[in-house]
């Protein structure tokens, strides 16, 4: 099973600021180009801070001469970042857990390649909910787990996955629910499987048929 990763979906040419940027010019960006965040970063072009429209708001309140304030003085640091190779989920739990709604996207050296919004990541989540029953069904039931298409029923509606059936094992039911959880786009599963004994699952195992193993 396939982790869509954040350098497919970020947006690769980013306004950026220096330590020194002001404040105006901050804001002036910020209502051109409609966004509520930039990253700050130092002469290698590795990230320093993130300046939002809440620092700017924050900064105004505190401050009459915000304008003539810079970056470095108002921005959030350290900056909360990911990787390209990070997958889209970690992404969202990240934003979720810090309460933001972009985070930088850092190569291997912490410099700026990309910004992820949570408008990335919502688009990307907007998956039907066929597609996540064949993701289901092709990638794990069958692909991962080597069971039989037809002994695991697979509803899903809004995103929410149901899984009915009868398994050898509690921990082969145990497993496949878990790893359906990890599919993007699913939102909550249901299992409603049974099982046969109490065991746990080693792996699978290649199914026999008329014809010798499967292929």
């Amino acid at each position: 099973m396939k982790r869509r990763r954040v350098g497919a979906v970020m947006t690769g040419d980013v306004v950026r600021a220096s330590s020194g940027t002001s404040t105006g010019e901050l804001a002036r960006w910020m209502a051109e180009f409609g966004f509520n965040g930039v990253p700050v970063v130092d002469a290698d072009d590795k990230v320093i801070g993130v300046v939002s429209a809440t620092d700017l708001e924050r900064a105004r309140r505190t401050d009459d001469s915000c304008q003539d304030r810079c970056a470095e003085a108002v921005m959030s640091a350290p900056a909360h970042t990911v990787r390209a190779d990070d997958s889209v989920v970690r992404a969202a739990r990240m934003m979720s857990a810090y309460g933001v709604e972009r985070l930088p996207v850092v190569d291997e050296e912490a410099r700026l390649v990309g910004m992820l919004t949570r408008r990335d990541v919502l688009r990307f989540f907007a998956r039907s909910d066929e597609e996540i029953r064949d993701e289901v069904v092709d990638e794990i039931v069958v692909r991962t787990m080597w069971l039989d298409p037809g002994s695991i029923d697979v509803a899903v509606r809004d995103g929410t996955v149901t899984l009915g059936g009868c398994l050898d094992s509690s921990g082969q039911a145990a497993v496949l629910i878990r790893m359906v959880r990890q599919v993007d786009g699913v939102v909550a599963v249901i299992g409603r499987l049974t099982h046969r004994r109490e065991k746990a699952y080693p792996g699978p195992e290649p199914a026999k048929d008329q014809g010798g193993l499967r292929p």
